[in-house]
């Protein structure tokens, strides 16, 4: 029996099937299907350009150092040059009585970051979402911004005023009141919590918006039916918006675990001294010492390498564990 004509449109059949009218997907090599791809959608591959060439030029192609982590790399021979050691600095890094205080102040420090400052973003893009005028909203909104654009030099010196001990404005003003000095910033017990306090300060208001625009797409029918059922805005807030956001929530806490064995060089290195260097110490700043003081180039970038496959390990764990209960994950 003939196979039916096909009823549809010419432009639809040519979008399944190609101009020939025959599928032209199968058999044909990636390259070529590279090539029409890009053919039917010029300006958009165009538009993306400047962003592949910036992966390809500072993410892609710096890669090819980390072979010098398996190298007793000398500037002076190159990369193809110097002699291969294996993995002599892996098992110098994990043997050194550092790994341990460095492993534990960088988790530690990221620890407190993610149960502190990544829920407060979510609070504040909530609390936002509230209000209706917007004029005010808009103001306050720009008010969280503004700390996001100070560079951590800025950062670092603000808190210096505030809290040095000798000369500080907050230390004047509790010993106007009749109370103590503190002396937080050579304090190593407060350190990790003054860590955080700066980066919720700078950064809490800016990372609202992702949340800002997740909630902007939520249906406003779901609102309605849930006043209508007596729910009040906390109602709401729980039942409506948080499950509407679930999905981004996730994504961005798996991108941060992620960063677990990153805490961020310039903050740590401009509040770092020598009151709290037990503390204080993380990889970041004991690969700048080592790597770039010490010029011990492989050593340091072995030590760059297991933080990013501790990073992609914990990507890669969570993103299946979102996936196992029920949601999209990364990828």
């Amino acid at each position: 029996m003939n196979a039916a004509p096909d009823s549809r449109p010419a432009s639809a059949v040519k979008r399944q099937y190609g101009e020939g009218g025959l599928r032209k997907g199968k058999g044909r090599s990636f390259a070529s299907r590279l090539v029409s791809s890009f053919k039917r959608e010029k300006s958009l591959y165009l538009l993306a350009l400047p962003g592949i060439a910036f992966f390809i030029v500072f993410k892609y192609v710096p890669m090819w150092g980390i072979v010098i982590a398996f190298q007793d790399y000398s500037p002076f021979l190159g990369i193809k040059e110097s002699p291969w050691v294996g993995w002599q600095h892996f098992e110098r890094f994990f043997a050194n009585p550092d790994f341990l205080l460095l492993f534990r102040n960088t988790l530690a420090i990221n620890l407190l970051n993610l149960a502190l400052f990544f829920p407060l973003p979510i609070l504040i893009a909530l609390l936002l979402n509230e209000l209706k005028e917007g004029l005010y909203k808009r103001f306050i909104q720009s008010i969280l911004y503004v700390p996001h654009f100070l560079s951590w030099v800025i950062i670092a010196g603000l808190t210096f005023l505030l809290f040095a001990k000798g000369e500080g404005v907050i230390n004047d003003m509790l010993e106007s009141a009749g109370a103590q000095r503190m002396d937080v910033l050579t304090d190593p017990d407060s350190f990790w919590l003054m860590l955080t306090l700066q980066s919720i300060w700078k950064e809490a208001g800016w990372g609202t918006i992702v949340f800002l625009a997740a909630i902007a797409g939520v249906d406003p029918e779901r609102y309605e039916a849930a006043r209508m059922d007596g729910a009040g805005r906390l109602g709401m807030m729980w039942h409506v918006t948080l499950p509407a956001i679930r999905g981004v929530i996730v994504i961005l806490l798996i991108l941060r675990l992620g960063d677990l064995m990153d805490v961020g060089f310039e903050q740590i290195f401009l509040m770092y001294n020598g009151a709290v260097s037990q503390v204080a110490e993380v990889f970041d700043t004991y690969v700048y010492r080592v790597g770039i003081q010490r010029g011990q180039f492989s050593y340091s970038t072995a030590i760059g390498l297991f933080k990013s496959v501790i990073g992609l390990a914990l990507v890669l764990l969570t993103n299946k564990l979102a996936k196992k209960f029920g949601e999209e994950g990364v990828f």
